[in-house]
């Protein structure tokens, strides 16, 4: 099914020049990784410990372009500039779900929000992960299919947060978006788990 993921190379290209830039100034792609997980603590740590003030909200969706960008640069550096290494992608696959979890969980403690909402969504969304990696083990390739893989998450949250921060959007509604994300999320699993059949030898 069709995901923003798609957008990927073009997003790449975008960002090829910051890429070179960073690796002629030996920037590594696992110190990439670790900065997005970072960044996506803190902004969850602000919204926790505000439990959902406007201005963490509204940097809820610059943080999570930021994630995605600093997402793509650690592949690319991986890819293109030979960093490739089995740390690298331990740590790219724990960044992702160490910084989703972050970034959502925290809406648990926003008042009027459901917390079992919040943890049914956030589990979907470890397991989502977890199926694209379990193809590999299966002999097929990582499964990245949709609808709601990390960069639909992204989109979908960065949007929710915003119109929380600006007050456009009521309380009473994000226990159906989360609701709603999980229901895509475990639509997505499904879909991964019957690509990586597919894709098996």
């Amino acid at each position: 099914m069709a995901s923003i993921y798609d957008l990927k190379p073009k997003f790449q290209n975008l960002l090829r020049p910051l890429c070179a830039g960073l690796a002629a100034r030996g920037v590594t792609a696992n110190q990439v990784t670790i900065l997005a997980a970072f960044l996506s603590l803190a902004e969850g740590a602000a919204i926790a410990l505000t439990r959902g003030a406007p201005w963490a909200l509204c940097l809820l969706p610059v943080t999570l372009f930021i994630r995605m960008a600093l997402n793509a640069l650690d592949g690319m550096l991986a890819r293109e500039f030979n960093q490739k290494s089995k740390l690298g992608a331990v740590l790219n696959e724990l960044g992702d779900v160490v910084s989703d979890s972050a970034l959502y969980l925290p809406f648990a403690l926003i008042p009027g929000v459901s917390p079992l909402a919040v943890a049914l969504f956030v589990i979907l969304a470890v397991m989502t992960e977890m199926t694209g990696v379990v193809a590999v083990q299966i002999g097929a390739s990582r499964r990245y299919d949709g609808p709601f893989g990390k960069s639909d998450r992204a989109v979908f949250f960065g949007a929710l947060g915003l119109g929380l921060g600006l007050d456009l959007v009521q309380i009473a509604w994000v226990d159906m978006a989360f609701l709603l994300a999980a229901a895509a999320s475990l639509l997505t699993i499904l879909n991964r788990a019957r690509a990586g059949l597919a894709d098996t030898p």
